[in-house]
């Protein structure tokens, strides 16, 4: 994801990408319910939102990946063919 060209915003991005899902997903929350209880209040807030969605998104896939346990190869055992 390339960065957005405001800084502020830009800087908010890059901190976030450094947390994990739960702290990410309340900073995701409170962003959101900022911007309905007061529209406009934070310049580009709507931006910083798909932002902040795509990263809790990116983030929740990898998560999924690590919790499942690998399943080791499994083993064959057919004897050679003799002929």
């Amino acid at each position: 994801m390339t960065p957005p060209s405001t800084p502020p915003a830009g800087w908010i991005l890059r901190y976030a990408r450094r947390l994990r899902f739960p702290q990410l997903l309340v900073l995701t929350g409170a962003l959101f319910a900022l911007d309905l209880l007061i529209p406009d209040f934070i310049p580009l807030a709507d931006e910083l939102l798909l932002g902040l969605l795509t990263l809790l998104f990116g983030v929740w896939r990898d998560r999924g990946a690590e919790d499942e346990p690998a399943k080791p190869p499994e083993k064959d055992i057919t004897p050679p063919e003799d002929g």
